[in-house]
């Protein structure tokens, strides 16, 4: 017994983890087949070392597969970023969420105040829709403003209208990027303009534009129109990603003094839809460049692979208490990955949940996750279910479990 075994606490169960040792024999054995498969084709010298990663020039820089959430790249994924126009994809969110629940409709008409005319409209020689003082102006054509435009005034007449004022309406943002699960993000404004408080981050920012596709696929269509009129002023989606050819949507591009030029974008070929956040480019040239450069490299470099299929048993649970002491764990979905088409790393997987669990539990239940690594790169999370209920046990089973925990804890 050991000088800290005494300060233990008796009965306490913090959270651990538990790697399932037939996991992980399963996927390395899988994906030694598979590594020595796609091997083998390749020339002598090939087979010595792994493939080089992939580099950019991006100072941050985040690409996953939407389907399955692989993370396809990730370099410096949670820096902090300066969102600049980024931003503005978090207003359309606030709008959109506001539209689907009825708040607005897209008939709703608002006022272009001095303030939004003379901060985001044509005195402001930012990005606008030219949206003119006093003008009344209806949602639907405000959002395109927005979305094809990146109009300042567009972002700054929605705020004012549904929420009084720029700041009240940051207030939404914020909670909304919380629901959604942002966490490293917090906006001062709803145009992105410089303000120390405004912060994000690529993940972040990846987590959203997946979010707007997924909970808005009919709104999301905004951001792919080519172009847009207001004012009697014609202007084409800024977005450089649509003339692409790659089958990219438009989404959002930015500039912060000191950060430099990001990128927020999503592309589909056969079925298969990549999402790509980049930030610190030191020139409007490389963001466009390396954008086409990374989808083009996740496009043709990485093939799904299915680990497990839906309800399949991926590992167990200990638990205690119950009438049996340990509970099948299982995915809802099937457990897909992509991995690399030539020299895929080793894969490694490992089931995190609070040990042990307390019976009774229920069939169904959410209880851990399954996470897949490569090296010390997480690709995917899945979340973990029970496969079957587990009851209450007898007194003399949970004596036993009882004795159990003590000895673990104490020896």
């Amino acid at each position: 017994m050991t000088g800290n075994s005494l300060a233990r606490p008796i009965g306490h169960r913090p959270a651990r983890q538990f790697a399932d040792a037939p996991v992980i024999r399963r996927l390395a054995a899988m994906f030694a087949v598979l590594f020595l498969v796609l091997v083998s084709g390749l020339p002598a010298t090939a087979q010595q070392k792994a493939a080089p990663a992939f580099e950019t020039k991006a100072a941050q820089a985040y690409l996953i597969e939407a389907s399955t959430g692989t993370i396809l790249l990730s370099k410096n994924p949670t820096k902090a970023l300066a969102p600049a126009s980024l931003a503005k994809m978090m207003t359309l969110e606030v709008v959109f969420d506001a539209l689907k629940r009825g708040e607005v409709s897209l008939d709703t008409i608002y006022k272009v105040s001095e303030h939004a005319w003379r901060t985001g409209g044509a005195p402001s020689r930012t990005s606008t829709m030219f949206a003119a003082l006093n003008s009344l102006v209806r949602v639907e054509d405000l959002l395109k403003g927005v979305a094809v435009q990146m109009a300042n005034d567009g972002c700054i007449v929605l705020a004012e209208g549904m929420a009084g004022s720029e700041e009240k309406f940051a207030e939404r943002m914020n909670a909304r990027a919380a629901a959604i699960g942002l966490t490293d993000t917090h906006f001062a404004n709803p145009t992105g303009l410089p303000d120390p408080a405004n912060r994000t981050s690529v993940k972040d920012m990846v987590t959203l534009a997946r979010y707007l596709k997924t909970a808005y696929p009919d709104y999301y269509r905004l951001l792919s129109l080519p172009d847009f009129e207001w004012n009697k002023i014609y202007q084409r989606n800024r977005n450089p990603m649509l003339a692409a050819g790659i089958g990219a949507d438009g989404l959002a591009t930015g500039f912060a003094e000191g950060e430099g030029f990001s990128i927020l974008t999503s592309a589909e070929q056969n079925g298969r839809r990549l999402f790509l956040v980049m930030g610190g480019l030191a020139t409007d040239k490389d963001r466009r460049e390396e954008a086409v450069r990374l989808l083009k490299w996740g496009f043709e470099n990485f093939e799904m692979r299915t680990l497990f299929k839906a309800g399949e048993t991926i590992g167990q649970a200990s638990v205690y208490g119950g009438d049996r002491g340990k509970v099948d764990l299982v995915a809802a979905a099937p457990v897909e990955i992509y991995v690399p088409v030539t020299n895929p790393e080793r894969l490694s997987a490992r089931i995190v949940y609070r040990w042990p669990l307390d019976a009774p539990v229920s069939q169904g239940q959410d209880v851990g996750t399954l996470r897949i690594t490569a090296g010390d790169r997480l690709l995917r999370e899945v979340p973990l279910k029970t496969a079957a209920a587990v009851g209450p046990g007898t007194l003399r089973q949970k004596a036993t479990d009882a004795l159990i925990e003590l000895l673990f804890f104490w020896l």
